[in-house]
């Protein structure tokens, strides 16, 4: 990708072989930026003759690129070149068009004692130093080449969504014909997660009998906080008393387990959270988005005192999205930011960059990683998949919540050992699941490149059983990161 003199990309058909130059002296200097991936470090090298200079030429093709330099381990900038402030620090900018710029040469008129006095530009080399002094060269701000879209047509995109979702019932989300499958409370919880693996789904509504009425939801999560349970020493829970725990006694322990603990020191249950059919469909949303949930249970009542309630559907943030998607399929043009390429809106999670501060890792394990240590990252990390990759980060599969149900064929959790069955094996246990929520197209992982607009990852996202979209690098499916439907909804809500 690099070279140093004269013979750097100079065959390459639409690349720019350019000099980054660091004039300010040091020890080690090394440059990481988007032509990099952030992830590698180009190692500089000293200038014949001055002692403060070093410099490199890498190949870049013509457009927007950011970078920096790493100075005897610490991340600098150099403040006489064009920079920007944005979500990953400050950086250096430039853009590269495939019109050559002006190369001045030493006799330039108005040279400062910044100048490069020991480094030639060879004339017959389109070699580009970034030094503002030798070379002059279109420089356009980071906001300026990626946000295509003012603020105002950004607002009008906002204001429009939000103007639909609040117009449209949740009524308009049930479908033709479908079953929704509800568990009472008095079921034995291993009995409860066949159920879920058989019929593919990764939760269900509870209901309470004797109150007459839903109380809960049981999720893949649920199953998780058992296995790790029952994989902890001391645990007041065993692999017989699994058999006959019911549903109901199980939510009681989790209430302690998660310590749940109110002001007067009583545990106390979490409402459940639902909606009714003429709830307006921005509100199931932001029921949803408020409370951390991926569903939220449709349930209607003739009576004023709630009674014999009927659940009529399990709304999702990916069903409202269809809707989105059919209701504007035909008038696209009137949500400029459906156009906007995905990297270059606040959307999703990102691999965090070279230099970036204060920034959450993002999780990733190896196939050979433990089960145990996958359950713990979906436990514990507020996230609902986990990228399985090889030593190069790149995507080989995806380990959910909702995998965790097929651990309840044949008892497979009560023959294994969290800590001893690697992730890899786990999803072999699973590779005949009937889980019409993992797959699509026959796909466990779905995908989308950083250069995708978001219309092209909504209507991805918009089909069913697709939670999350993995963003990777086109060829080599490095994972650069994870846009989820609640990124989704949350940046066109503006919350």
């Amino acid at each position: 990708m690099f070279g140093s003199g004269s013979s750097s990309g100079h065959d390459n058909s639409g690349v720019i072989p350019v000099r980054f130059v660091w004039p300010y002296g040091g020890g080690e200097v090394s440059i990481s930026g988007t032509f990099t991936r952030w992830i590698d470090l180009l190692p500089m090298s000293l200038v014949e003759g001055s002692p403060n200079v070093f410099q490199i030429v890498v190949s870049l093709v013509p457009g927007l690129h950011q970078f920096k330099f790493r100075v005897d381990g610490q991340w600098r900038v150099d403040d006489q070149l064009s920079f920007v402030d944005g979500p990953y620090g400050v950086v250096n900018t430039v853009v590269l068009t495939e019109d050559p710029p002006q190369i001045l040469n030493s006799e330039t008129p108005g040279r400062s004692n910044m100048e490069l006095d020991d480094v030639s530009v060879c004339p017959m080399l389109p070699v580009y130093s970034f030094r503002a002094e030798l070379v002059t060269l279109l420089v356009r701000t980071f906001q300026e080449v990626i946000q295509g879209i003012s603020a105002t047509e950004l607002e009008v995109s906002r204001h429009r969504i939000s103007a639909f979702l609040s117009t449209h019932t949740a009524y308009e989300l049930l479908p033709e014909s479908g079953k929704v499958i509800a568990l009472d409370v008095t079921l034995p919880v291993k009995q409860a997660f066949h159920i879920l693996y058989e019929q593919g789904i990764p939760m269900a509504p509870l209901w309470d009998f004797c109150k007459g009425q839903f109380v809960g939801v049981l999720t893949a999560l649920d199953f998780i906080l058992i296995l790790r349970e029952l994989g902890t020493h001391g645990s007041n829970l065993t692999e017989e008393e699994l058999e006959t725990h019911t549903i109901s006694a199980w939510k009681e322990g989790k209430m302690h387990l998660n310590r749940q603990i109110d002001g007067s020191g009583r545990a106390y249950s979490k409402h459940l959270i639902h909606a009714g059919p003429y709830d307006s469909m921005k509100d199931v949303c932001l029921k949803i988005l408020q409370n951390s949930v991926s569903t939220v249970p449709i349930i209607h009542s003739a009576s004023q005192d709630g009674s014999f309630p009927q659940l009529l559907h399990l709304a999702s943030l990916s069903g409202i999205l269809k809707c989105i998607c059919r209701y504007f399929r035909h008038s696209a043009g009137s949500l400029p930011i459906l156009q906007q390429p995905i990297c270059s809106i606040p959307l999703g999670t990102w691999v965090p960059k070279i230099g970036e501060p204060n920034r959450r890792p993002f999780a990733m394990l190896r196939p050979n990683a433990s089960l145990g240590a996958a359950l713990s990252l979906l436990a514990q990390a507020n996230v609902s998949s986990i990228p399985i990759v090889n030593d190069n980060d790149s995507l080989l599969d995806v380990y959910s919540r909702s995998d965790i149900t097929a651990l309840a064929k044949d008892k497979a959790y009560a023959q294994i050992h969290l800590d001893e069955i690697s992730i890899h094996q786990a999803l072999q246990l699973g590779q005949n699941a009937n889980s019409s929520n993992a797959f699509y197209n026959g796909q466990r992982c779905q995908m989308c490149l950083r250069t995708d607009s978001l219309h092209k990852v909504m209507e991805r996202l918009a089909n069913p059983g697709v939670r999350r979209l993995l963003i990777v690098e086109a060829g080599s499916k490095r994972v650069e990161g994870v846009i989820s439907l609640s990124d989704v909804f949350r940046f066109l809500l503006g919350i």
